[in-house]
């Protein structure tokens, strides 16, 4: 691993555990964060992207799945070999994580300023007056106002862009290395989106923390991240940087999630929804996840499972798993934004 990588998956595989089958949740994912840098992983509901999240931080249930392979390595260490009582040492402290929903994360019969004093007791064996100092410090810092009242209060006082502004106090209370954020802008409206993602890298710039940021919306790794990971089914299905993907992306499924997104200059065109559903990930799969789902499929995409790799007409760190895109593949020198070409392409793929 790099030394400018403070976190390296390599592989990394969850299943659980159901009565129809087992699911293979997570499927030989690999990616690498730096230190101080904001990774986006994007991808609809149930692509796997919070499953990897809490794979990295051991949170898989052992009554519903379990970890099946990989390596997850932090800061040189892999965590999936760890003794259990040196990972919960890590949780929180050096890894922490803002959860969707600050509601149910937070506890309701404790007050914001005891959950955080709690973390910093814990993790940084601080006295209770020096924590409850630093906490209101923190609160101060996410925008809290009046944060040497507020601490004293519970979390159903608060509204939901201030519980989430608590999440992140939380999260930052150690001065971890890296913050997971799993779709920290859920259930919020658009101005109070706009507040937490400005917040967030304002931290992340000041404190040099790395993030993970998770979400269902590429407008909101926009302008967030460095680089942008896409998840389909279980597997990452495209990687570049984010400048890149937006100008250059070449899996069709990127092609849908940018369809669908509104736009406010240029002529008015009708938003796009990818048809069907994503697929049962019970039992074996064999060729491409997205080819049921996909207007340029062709038999080869039924058959084989594409691998993620480099493509032609990008840049060396640009990578999709797609058949179509790949070197001689029938997609290498289509224009995805020319939708009068859609109709032709799909005659000419077959099925």
């Amino acid at each position: 691993m790099p030394e400018s990588d403070l976190l390296s998956v390599e592989d990394l595989e969850t299943r659980f555990y159901t009565s129809h089958g087992v699911v293979q949740a997570v499927d030989r994912v690999s990616f690498t964060v730096a230190q101080g840098e904001t990774l986006g992983i994007v991808g609809e509901s149930g692509c796997g992207k919070s499953v990897t999240t809490l794979s990295l931080m051991r949170l898989i249930p052992e009554s519903a799945g379990e970890i099946t392979g990989g390596v997850v390595r932090f800061d040189g260490v892999d965590i999936l070999q760890m003794d259990e009582r040196d990972v919960r040492r890590i949780r929180g402290s050096q890894i922490a994580m803002i959860f969707q929903d600050p509601m149910t994360s937070l506890n309701p019969v404790l007050t914001v300023g005891q959950q955080i004093v709690e973390a910093l007791r814990l993790h940084l064996n601080m006295s209770r007056k020096a924590a409850r100092a630093r906490a209101i410090e923190l609160l101060d810092m996410v925008g809290i106002p009046s944060p040497e009242l507020r601490v004293d209060e519970y979390p159903h006082r608060f509204s939901g862009g201030m519980r989430q502004r608590v999440m992140i106090a939380l999260a930052l209370s150690c001065n971890p290395k890296l913050i997971l954020a799993d779709e920290p802008t859920t259930g919020l409206d658009v101005t109070i989106q706009a507040q937490i993602l400005r917040l967030l890298k304002r931290l992340s710039h000041e404190l040099n923390t790395a993030c993970i940021l998770i979400t269902h919306d590429l407008g909101v790794v926009a302008g967030m991240t460095q680089r942008i990971h896409v998840m389909y089914a279980g597997q990452i299905v495209e990687k570049a940087d984010t400048a890149e993907l937006f100008a250059n992306p070449k899996m069709p499924y990127t092609w849908g999630l940018l369809r669908s997104i509104p736009r406010l200059e240029g002529e008015r065109r009708r938003l796009r929804t990818i048809q069907g559903a994503p697929p049962d990930l019970t039992g074996t799969k064999t060729g491409c996840r997205f080819a049921s789902r996909c207007q340029y499929q062709r038999d080869i995409c039924l058959q084989q499972d594409p691998e993620l790799s480099g493509l032609p007409q990008a840049k060396p760190d640009h990578e999709a798993r797609c058949w179509g895109t790949q070197e001689g593949g029938w997609l290498v020198d289509f224009d995805w934004r020319n939708e009068s070409l859609d109709e032709a392409v799909h005659v000419e793929a077959g099925p």
